[in-house]
Protein backbone atom coordinates (compact mmCIF):
# COMPACT_ATOMS: atom_id res chain seq x y z
CA UNK A 1 0.00 0.00 0.00
CA UNK A 2 1.40 3.70 -0.81
CA UNK A 3 0.23 6.68 0.36
CA UNK A 4 -1.26 8.78 -2.50
CA UNK A 5 -2.09 12.66 -2.45
CA UNK A 6 -4.14 14.58 -4.97
CA UNK A 7 -2.63 18.28 -4.74
CA UNK A 8 -5.09 21.48 -5.34
CA UNK A 9 -4.00 21.89 -8.63
CA UNK A 10 -5.61 18.43 -10.15
CA UNK A 11 -9.00 19.55 -9.23
CA UNK A 12 -12.28 19.17 -11.64
CA UNK A 13 -15.15 20.65 -9.52
CA UNK A 14 -13.71 23.11 -7.12
CA UNK A 15 -14.18 20.16 -4.17
CA UNK A 16 -13.14 16.87 -6.08
CA UNK A 17 -9.58 15.57 -8.00
CA UNK A 18 -10.11 15.79 -11.97
CA UNK A 19 -11.76 12.46 -12.88
CA UNK A 20 -9.66 11.70 -15.77
CA UNK A 21 -6.60 12.88 -14.08
CA UNK A 22 -7.08 10.07 -10.79
CA UNK A 23 -8.40 7.68 -13.10
CA UNK A 24 -5.23 7.50 -15.31
CA UNK A 25 -3.48 7.32 -11.63
CA UNK A 26 -5.27 4.27 -10.54
CA UNK A 27 -4.56 3.06 -14.63
CA UNK A 28 -0.88 3.30 -14.07
CA UNK A 29 -1.13 -0.06 -11.95
CA UNK A 30 -2.83 -1.81 -14.59
CA UNK A 31 -1.02 -3.82 -17.40
CA UNK A 32 -2.86 -2.70 -20.95
CA UNK A 33 -6.31 -1.39 -21.08
CA UNK A 34 -7.98 -0.46 -17.67
CA UNK A 35 -11.10 -0.25 -16.58
CA UNK A 36 -11.67 2.73 -13.52
CA UNK A 37 -14.84 3.03 -11.51
CA UNK A 38 -15.31 6.45 -9.66
CA UNK A 39 -17.10 5.97 -6.60
CA UNK A 40 -17.03 8.98 -3.94
CA UNK A 41 -15.89 12.67 -4.13
CA UNK A 42 -12.45 12.86 -4.74
CA UNK A 43 -10.08 14.82 -1.73
CA UNK A 44 -7.44 17.05 -2.55
CA UNK A 45 -4.76 17.92 -0.47
CA UNK A 46 -5.33 14.52 1.58
CA UNK A 47 -3.41 11.34 1.93
CA UNK A 48 -5.52 8.75 0.77
CA UNK A 49 -4.44 5.43 0.34
CA UNK A 50 -3.87 3.32 -3.44
CA UNK A 51 -3.54 -0.89 -2.74
CA UNK A 52 -3.17 -3.06 -5.33
CA UNK A 53 -3.85 -6.47 -5.15
CA UNK A 54 -4.75 -9.39 -7.37
CA UNK A 55 -4.74 -6.93 -10.48
CA UNK A 56 -7.21 -4.35 -8.58
CA UNK A 57 -6.25 -0.91 -7.68
CA UNK A 58 -7.97 0.51 -4.83
CA UNK A 59 -8.05 4.01 -3.95
CA UNK A 60 -9.47 4.55 -0.93
CA UNK A 61 -9.59 7.23 2.20
CA UNK A 62 -8.05 7.07 5.48
CA UNK A 63 -11.36 5.43 7.02
CA UNK A 64 -11.17 2.98 4.48
CA UNK A 65 -13.84 4.39 2.20
CA UNK A 66 -13.58 3.53 -1.51
CA UNK A 67 -13.18 6.03 -3.70
CA UNK A 68 -12.34 4.83 -7.01
CA UNK A 69 -10.99 1.10 -8.31
CA UNK A 70 -9.41 0.10 -11.46
CA UNK A 71 -8.78 -3.29 -12.85
CA UNK A 72 -7.82 -4.92 -16.47
CA UNK A 73 -10.13 -4.01 -19.48
CA UNK A 74 -10.40 -5.83 -22.67
CA UNK A 75 -9.81 -4.25 -25.98
CA UNK A 76 -13.21 -4.81 -27.37
CA UNK A 77 -14.66 -2.67 -24.72
CA UNK A 78 -13.00 -0.13 -26.09
CA UNK A 79 -15.00 2.11 -28.93
CA UNK A 80 -13.78 2.60 -32.42
CA UNK A 81 -12.57 6.22 -32.77
CA UNK A 82 -14.28 8.54 -36.05
CA UNK A 83 -11.42 9.42 -38.71
CA UNK A 84 -9.89 12.54 -36.98
CA UNK A 85 -10.00 15.87 -38.69
CA UNK A 86 -7.01 18.16 -39.77
CA UNK A 87 -5.27 20.19 -37.81
CA UNK A 88 -6.66 23.14 -39.02
CA UNK A 89 -9.79 21.85 -39.04
CA UNK A 90 -9.50 20.75 -35.21
CA UNK A 91 -8.09 24.11 -34.19
CA UNK A 92 -11.28 26.07 -36.11
CA UNK A 93 -13.36 23.45 -33.61
CA UNK A 94 -11.55 24.44 -30.81
CA UNK A 95 -12.43 28.46 -31.14
CA UNK A 96 -16.11 26.77 -30.71
CA UNK A 97 -15.61 25.07 -27.24
CA UNK A 98 -18.24 25.41 -24.60
CA UNK A 99 -15.73 26.83 -22.03
CA UNK A 100 -14.95 29.75 -24.10
CA UNK A 101 -18.17 31.26 -23.26
CA UNK A 102 -19.17 29.76 -19.64
CA UNK A 103 -16.11 28.59 -17.72
CA UNK A 104 -17.89 25.72 -16.21
CA UNK A 105 -15.28 24.76 -13.45
CA UNK A 106 -13.38 27.96 -13.30
CA UNK A 107 -10.18 25.97 -11.85
CA UNK A 108 -10.82 22.16 -13.30
CA UNK A 109 -7.01 21.05 -14.73
CA UNK A 110 -8.17 19.70 -17.51
CA UNK A 111 -10.79 22.53 -19.58
CA UNK A 112 -10.83 25.89 -17.44
CA UNK A 113 -9.48 28.79 -19.51
CA UNK A 114 -8.15 30.60 -16.13
CA UNK A 115 -6.04 28.21 -15.76
CA UNK A 116 -2.41 29.48 -16.86
CA UNK A 117 -0.32 26.55 -19.42
CA UNK A 118 1.64 24.81 -17.56
CA UNK A 119 -0.44 24.79 -14.75
CA UNK A 120 -3.84 23.12 -16.48
CA UNK A 121 -3.97 21.72 -19.53
CA UNK A 122 -6.03 24.10 -21.25
CA UNK A 123 -7.99 21.69 -23.35
CA UNK A 124 -10.55 23.65 -25.92
CA UNK A 125 -12.74 21.11 -27.79
CA UNK A 126 -15.65 22.37 -30.05
CA UNK A 127 -18.30 21.01 -32.45
CA UNK A 128 -16.48 19.97 -35.65
CA UNK A 129 -17.82 21.81 -39.01
CA UNK A 130 -19.49 18.79 -40.85
CA UNK A 131 -20.22 16.66 -38.32
CA UNK A 132 -23.36 15.27 -36.22
CA UNK A 133 -23.75 17.06 -33.65
CA UNK A 134 -21.54 16.69 -30.19
CA UNK A 135 -18.81 15.37 -32.33
CA UNK A 136 -16.21 17.79 -30.84
CA UNK A 137 -12.64 18.41 -32.25
CA UNK A 138 -9.49 20.47 -30.57
CA UNK A 139 -5.81 20.88 -30.52
CA UNK A 140 -3.52 20.01 -27.57
CA UNK A 141 -0.19 20.96 -27.50
CA UNK A 142 0.73 19.64 -24.32
CA UNK A 143 3.50 21.90 -22.18
CA UNK A 144 6.88 20.82 -20.91
CA UNK A 145 6.22 21.24 -17.56
CA UNK A 146 4.13 18.17 -17.86
CA UNK A 147 6.85 16.43 -19.58
CA UNK A 148 9.15 13.27 -18.01
CA UNK A 149 12.74 13.45 -18.92
CA UNK A 150 12.43 11.57 -22.11
CA UNK A 151 9.64 14.48 -22.78
CA UNK A 152 6.58 12.27 -22.81
CA UNK A 153 3.44 13.01 -20.91
CA UNK A 154 2.88 10.45 -18.28
CA UNK A 155 -0.52 8.29 -18.73
CA UNK A 156 -2.52 10.21 -15.92
CA UNK A 157 -2.21 13.71 -18.00
CA UNK A 158 -3.02 11.96 -20.56
CA UNK A 159 -6.20 10.16 -19.38
CA UNK A 160 -6.85 13.91 -17.80
CA UNK A 161 -6.99 15.61 -21.70
CA UNK A 162 -9.86 13.48 -22.33
CA UNK A 163 -11.51 13.68 -19.74
CA UNK A 164 -13.82 16.92 -19.99
CA UNK A 165 -14.25 16.94 -23.90
CA UNK A 166 -16.67 13.40 -23.35
CA UNK A 167 -18.89 15.81 -21.14
CA UNK A 168 -19.12 18.78 -23.68
CA UNK A 169 -20.00 16.33 -26.21
CA UNK A 170 -23.19 15.87 -24.48
CA UNK A 171 -23.68 19.48 -23.47
CA UNK A 172 -23.15 20.52 -27.46
CA UNK A 173 -25.66 17.92 -28.43
CA UNK A 174 -28.76 18.18 -26.13
CA UNK A 175 -27.50 20.83 -23.50
CA UNK A 176 -27.18 18.76 -20.49
CA UNK A 177 -26.46 20.12 -17.11
CA UNK A 178 -23.04 18.50 -17.23
CA UNK A 179 -22.20 15.56 -14.57
CA UNK A 180 -19.42 13.54 -12.78
CA UNK A 181 -17.27 11.01 -14.50
CA UNK A 182 -18.74 7.57 -13.14
CA UNK A 183 -16.31 5.09 -15.37
CA UNK A 184 -13.35 5.50 -17.91
CA UNK A 185 -12.24 2.52 -19.92
CA UNK A 186 -9.20 3.69 -21.88
CA UNK A 187 -5.72 2.55 -23.06
CA UNK A 188 -2.57 4.91 -24.21
CA UNK A 189 -1.48 3.11 -26.85
CA UNK A 190 1.68 5.84 -27.50
CA UNK A 191 2.71 8.59 -25.03
CA UNK A 192 2.31 11.66 -26.52
CA UNK A 193 5.60 14.31 -26.87
CA UNK A 194 5.66 17.89 -24.71
CA UNK A 195 5.09 20.73 -27.66
CA UNK A 196 3.81 18.78 -30.67
CA UNK A 197 0.38 19.62 -31.65
CA UNK A 198 -2.30 16.55 -30.74
CA UNK A 199 -5.56 16.23 -32.15
CA UNK A 200 -8.34 15.60 -28.85
CA UNK A 201 -11.83 14.06 -30.25
CA UNK A 202 -14.92 13.34 -28.55
CA UNK A 203 -18.53 11.90 -29.55
CA UNK A 204 -21.29 10.70 -27.94
CA UNK A 205 -22.57 7.59 -27.66
CA UNK A 206 -26.09 6.03 -27.99
CA UNK A 207 -27.44 3.84 -25.16
CA UNK A 208 -27.19 5.77 -22.57
CA UNK A 209 -30.71 6.25 -20.19
CA UNK A 210 -32.02 8.50 -17.57
CA UNK A 211 -28.68 10.50 -16.14
CA UNK A 212 -26.19 7.86 -17.62
CA UNK A 213 -24.51 9.40 -20.89
CA UNK A 214 -21.83 7.41 -22.43
CA UNK A 215 -19.39 9.37 -24.70
CA UNK A 216 -16.50 8.62 -26.91
CA UNK A 217 -12.69 9.88 -26.58
CA UNK A 218 -9.55 10.00 -28.26
CA UNK A 219 -6.08 11.44 -28.79
CA UNK A 220 -4.11 11.21 -32.18
CA UNK A 221 -0.78 12.94 -33.31
CA UNK A 222 -1.19 15.74 -35.84
CA UNK A 223 -0.63 13.20 -38.53
CA UNK A 224 -3.64 11.04 -37.27
CA UNK A 225 -1.69 8.30 -35.49
CA UNK A 226 -4.26 7.19 -32.40
CA UNK A 227 -2.72 7.45 -29.22
CA UNK A 228 -5.15 6.76 -26.83
CA UNK A 229 -8.66 6.22 -26.73
CA UNK A 230 -11.60 5.66 -24.24
CA UNK A 231 -15.44 4.89 -23.62
CA UNK A 232 -17.03 7.39 -20.37
CA UNK A 233 -20.19 6.33 -18.76
CA UNK A 234 -21.22 10.23 -17.24
CA UNK A 235 -23.69 10.66 -14.24
CA UNK A 236 -25.39 14.10 -15.48
CA UNK A 237 -26.88 16.21 -12.71
CA UNK A 238 -30.25 16.36 -12.07
CA UNK A 239 -31.94 19.37 -13.56
CA UNK A 240 -32.68 22.43 -12.03
CA UNK A 241 -36.07 22.14 -9.96
CA UNK A 242 -37.44 25.77 -11.88
CA UNK A 243 -36.30 24.11 -15.43
CA UNK A 244 -38.35 20.83 -14.73
CA UNK A 245 -41.01 22.60 -13.88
Amino acid sequence: MSEVVIERRFAGPPSSGNGGYVSGLLARAIAGPATVVLRAIIPLDTPLDLSVDDGRAVLSDAAGGLIGEAKAADVADLPQPPTPPSLAAAEAAGRRAPSLERNFHPICFTCSVARAEGDGLRILAGQLEGAPAGVLAGVWTPDPAFADDEGRLPEEIVWAAVDCPGSFAWWVREQHHGGLLGTMTAEVIRRPSAGEPHIVLAWPIEGGAGRKRFSGVALFTAEGELLARGRQVWISFPQPAREAA
